[in-house]
Formats: structure tokens, sequence, C-alpha cells
């Protein structure tokens, strides 16, 4: 499931750059629900929320891409 990835990505950057989801949620604008869960892939993040966490986490949008298998 590729919310699965997108949120797994996003908790392992999370975590290397020093942030608590509910740290994360007060610098992005969203409740610690919507960084919940996405990260246990519940929710697919929008395309601006992606931006903003990109911008946060100082990475690229390119970097949370789940990976494909093709």
């Amino acid at each position: 499931m590729e919310e699965e990835q997108w949120g797994r990505r996003i908790r392992a950057f999370r975590k290397l750059k020093g942030y608590t989801q509910e740290s994360l949620a007060r610098k992005l604008g969203v409740s610690v629900s919507v960084i919940g869960e996405v990260e246990r892939g519940n929710r697919k993040p929008s395309d601006e929320l992606l931006h903003l966490i990109a911008l946060t986490l100082n990475i690229s949008v390119n970097e949370l891409l789940p990976e494909r298998i093709n």
C-alpha cells in the first residue's frame, strides 16, 4: 500500500531530523493526529502537506517518494 510507504519514509526522516510527531505537527500547523495517520498509512498526505514536510525537514519531496516496484 502506497500510503504505508509514505508514512514509513516520513517517520524515518522525522526521527532522523530530531522531531517528535508533536513538534513536527506544531511546525506544520496541523494536528498531531494528522501526522500519526499519515505515518501509520491511514491517510495519504496532500501535495501541499508533502511540500511543507519536505521543507521543514530540509529534504526534497523526491526523498519522500515511495519506492516503486516494477
